[in-house]
């Protein structure tokens, strides 16, 4: 059996929340706990796919994408 020992970076995008989402509408709300954040300046990692790339779109002012 063959183990990874290291995670790939590659098609992975790291974003990072910087404003908060209260006094935003209800579908921007869905789509931050959709992302999965839970608090301000949180940085999650996620697939680099079409369908995370629209959700960053709905809301660029309050997300960003770190490198």
């Amino acid at each position: 059996m063959t183990t990874k020992t290291s995670k790939s970076v590659a098609g992975k995008i790291q974003i990072k929340q910087v404003r908060s989402a209260i006094c935003s509408p209800l579908k921007h709300k869905k789509v931050i706990k959709g992302l999965g954040f839970t608090r301000l300046n949180q940085v999650i990692v996620r697939p680099d796919t079409a369908s995370i790339r629209g959700m960053i779109k709905k809301v660029p002012h309050l997300l960003e994408i770190v490198d």
